[in-house]
């Protein structure tokens, strides 16, 4: 089978319409032509309409692949394959335009696509290598972080694309020597200076982070970059202008709260605690 992107086999109305049968139950996959469904929902995942892109088009592929395990193998890899190759990065660098609905949401499709491959081992090594390297690519050059978006529901880029990281670092073909690589963008991308995040989106960034400390990750890497912050801080404010160098002051004791809180009462992060501690104290 070969899927394709872009090719509006249904239009968002004739999709809405099949999704919303499948999931009250009037349809079963079986009824309808599953390959042409997923095509329009892949074709479809970026839609700024709020009820297509989330409550159906994601429901419907978090239904099939994490609680029914409907989709077979080959067709999961056409899935990644396309959302790597032709809607990871589809309009990046851009922000307050709808392109960023498809980036966030594939993002989501591929943490699925992972969550499936950690179960049934499905994913070649050099499959799994390259969809750590479009993530940091994505992650790194993500500009639109918007959380919910008024009258278009939600973006949250930045929670959704930590949602898939959790999943390949879960993925034991990804090495705890790697581990370092991937830290460093998603610890940059909560340092921003434009805008304030207040849709916890640091808790899901801290999510796979911990899970990197839990299979191996140096509680100094951790350490160290704790210890930065204050200093660059420091640097910032001699760059920034007032509102972006609050900004940025917010963000990184938000941030660092949260983590503090999610690694409370367990004594193996300790040394992080007293960092996290002494961090907060200097800003």
């Amino acid at each position: 089978m070969k899927l394709q992107v872009d090719k509006a086999v249904l239009n968002e109305n004739e999709l809405k319409r099949i999704l919303i049968k499948i999931n009250s139950g009037d349809k079963a996959w079986n009824d309808v032509d599953r390959i042409l469904v997923v095509e329009s929902m892949i074709t479809h995942i970026g839609s700024p309409d709020a009820e297509l892109r989330d409550k159906l088009i994601y429901t419907s592929f978090f239904r099939l692949i994490i609680e029914n395990n409907q989709l077979e193998s080959e067709l999961l890899t056409e899935l990644l394959d396309i959302s790597l190759d032709d809607l990871l990065l589809k309009g990046i660098g851009e922000k307050g335009t709808d392109t960023v609905f498809t980036r966030a949401f594939t993002t989501l499709l591929i943490a699925l696509i992972l969550y499936r491959d950690n179960e049934d081992n499905f994913l070649g090594q050099k499959r799994i290598d390259r969809v750590k390297d479009q993530l940091i690519l994505y992650i790194s050059n993500e500009k639109d972080l918007r959380g919910f978006v008024s009258g278009k529901g939600w973006a949250h880029s930045v929670a959704h694309v930590a949602d898939a990281f959790d999943e390949l670092v879960k993925n034991p073909k990804i090495s705890y020597e790697q581990y370092p690589l991937i830290l460093q963008p998603l610890w940059n991308v909560m340092f921003v200076t434009d805008s304030v995040y207040i849709h916890d989106e640091d808790e899901r960034v801290i999510t796979p982070i911990i899970q990197m400390l839990n299979n191996g990750l140096d509680v100094q890497e951790i350490e160290r970059l704790v210890n930065d912050i204050t200093t660059e801080l420091e640097t910032q404010k001699k760059q920034l202008d007032e509102e972006k160098y609050w900004f940025l002051v917010f963000n990184s004791k938000s941030f660092l709260k949260s983590f503090y809180m999610k690694i409370s009462g367990d004594s193996k992060f300790g040394s992080i605690q007293k960092s996290i501690e002494q961090c907060l104290s200097e800003i």
